[in-house]
C-alpha cells in the first residue's frame, strides 16, 4: 500500500505547485485522494463506485468528506488528520440520496473556506458543491490575489495533479511492482494450461486464479484474453467461449489491479509449434522491442522512442500492420502519458514507468503483441515485469 511519507512527499509537491496564496485544495477524483491520502473504496465492496473527498490546507491539515458506509468500505489506513463523516444508513431509517451526504459533510467545513483563497477539481465536483462554496462554475479555483496568479480560474487541479502523477515515488513503485509479480504468476500459468480445446474462457479463469492468488489479497484484473487466428488476426477484450484451435496465436494482455494501481504487459503464444511465418513476426515485434529498449532513458521524446519501436517493422515492409502506440504510461490510470506515438509530445521524465508494445496483425498469419513494464530511471530503466516473452 501507499505510506503515510510517500503521501505526505506527494502533498508537499503539490503545494509547491501552487501560488501562495492557494490556503486549500479539494480534491475529488477518486484516484487523487489515494494518491494523496491511501484512502480508497475497495471496487470488490458494496460501496463500490461511492466516492469520499480529501480537504487539504496548507498548513497541512487533511480531513476526509463521506457518509459513513463509504468511510468505512476504506481498503487501507487513509494518512489523515481528522474525517466529517454524515451519517447515511442506520440500519433502522430510510436512505436518502447519497451524494447529498458529501455535500452536507462539504457544508461542515466550508465556514472554515470563506474568505481564504481555494482550488477544486471541477471536473469531479458537482454543481451543489459548487453552490455551496460559493463558486462560480467556469471557475477552478477562488480568492486568489490577481498579482499570483494573473486570473481568477488560473488553477487547473485535475491538470496539476495528473502531471504530479507521472513521476512515481518509492511507494508507488514498489505497489506497482506486486502488480507485475502478481502478472507473472498468471502469465505462468497461461504456459501450463494453453492447449487445443481449452476456451478463452477457461484461461481466463485460470490466470485471474493464480494472479490473484499470487497477490495474496483480492485485485482486479482486466484486458485481451483472445485467440488470433489467420483469418482474424486482430481481436480483443474479454474472453469468450471460444475454444482454442491448433495454428491459434493466443495474446494474454492483461492487468492486475492492487489498491488502484496496475501492471500491464503482454506475451502471445501459439497453439502448438509456431510456423515460419508466425516465428517471422515474432522476431520482428522482438527486434523493434529492443529498438525501443535502446533510447529508453529521461529527456529522449516519446516520437523517438516510437520512431526505434517502429524502425525494424517499417524495414520489413509491416508497418501498416502495427496499428497502434508502441507504449504509454501506467499507474493509477490506463493509458496515461506519456503516449508513445509519432505525434506525440511527450518527453520521458524519471519516474515515468511505461509499456513498450510492438505489435503485427497480418491477415493471413495471425496477429502478435508483447509487451514489458519499465521504469525511467536517471541512467535509463529498469524493467519491471519478468515475465518470459516467446511463442511457445
Amino acid at each position: 500500500m501507499l505510506t503515510q511519507a510517500g503521501c505526505l512527499a506527494r502533498r508537499a509537491q503539490l503545494w509547491e505547485t501552487l501560488p501562495t496564496a492557494c490556503e486549500w485544495v479539494l480534491i475529488a477524483d477518486p484516484r487523487h485522494v489515494l494518491y494523496l491520502s491511501n484512502f480508497w473504496i475497495h471496487p470488490l465492496t458494496f460501496s463500490a463506485g461511492e466516492r469520499c473527498w480529501l480537504l487539504l490546507e496548507r498548513e497541512g491539515k487533511a480531513t476526509l468528506l463521506g457518509d459513513n458506509f463509504s468511510l468505512r468500505s476504506r481498503a487501507g489506513d487513509p494518512y489523515v488528520d481528522d474525517e466529517v463523516m454524515v451519517k447515511w444508513y442506520d440500519h433502522k431509517h430510510s436512505v436518502v440520496n447519497r451524494d447529498h451526504s458529501l455535500l452536507k459533510a462539504a457544508e461542515q467545513v466550508a465556514d472554515r473556506l470563506y474568505g481564504r483563497g481555494g482550488a477544486v477539481e471541477a471536473e469531479w465536483l458537482p454543481v451543489g458543491a459548487f453552490e455551496l462554496l460559493g463558486l462560480d462554475h467556469e471557475q477552478h479555483s477562488v480568492r486568489l490575489e490577481a498579482s499570483d496568479v494573473g486570473k481568477p480560474g488560473a488553477i487547473d487541479l485535475g491538470t496539476t495533479i495528473r502531471a504530479l502523477r507521472r513521476q512515481k515515488h518509492p511507494d508507488e513503485i514498489a505497489l506497482l511492482k506486486e502488480c507485475m509479480r502478481a502478472g507473472e504468476a498468471g502469465m505462468q500459468r497461461l504456459r501450463e494450461i494453453i492447449r487445443p480445446g481449452i476456451s478463452e474462457f477457461e484461461i481466463f479463469c485460470e490466470v485471474q486464479h493464480a494472479a490473484i492468488a499470487a497477490a495474496g489479497r483480492p485485485g482486479l484484473i482486466y484486458g485481451d484474453f483472445r485467440a488470433a487466428s489467420a483469418s482474424k488476426p486482430k481481436v480483443g477484450g474479454l474472453p469468450t467461449h471460444h475454444k482454442l484451435e491448433l495454428g491459434d496465436m493466443f495474446t494474454l494482455d492483461y492487468s492486475v489491479v492492487l489498491e488502484g494501481y496496475r501492471s500491464d504487459f503482454t506475451n502471445c503464444m501459439t497453439v502448438g509449434a509456431p510456423n515460419p511465418k508466425q516465428q517471422h513476426l515474432y522476431d520482428l515485434v522482438s527486434a523493434a522491442q529492443r529498438g525501443g529498449e535502446a533510447v529508453l532513458k529521461a529527456g529522449t521524446r516519446a516520437k523517438d522512442v516510437f520512431n526505434a519501436v517502429n524502425k525494424p517493422i517499417l524495414d520489413a515492409g509491416l508497418a501498416a500492420n502495427f496499428a497502434h502506440h508502441a507504449g504509454h504510461g501506467i499507474g493509477l490510470a490506463h493509458p496515461e502519458p506519456p503516449i508513445l506515438v509519432p505525434d506525440s509530445e511527450d518527453v520521458l521524465l524519471v519516474g515515468d514507468v511505461i509499456t513498450l508494445e510492438p505489435g503485427l496483425y497480418v491477415e493471413g498469419i495471425g496477429g502478435i503483441r508483447i509487451e514489458h513494464n519499465y521504469l525511467i530511471t536517471d541512467t535509463g530503466y529498469e524493467r519491471l515485469s519478468n515475465h518470459v516473452i516467446s511463442l511457445t
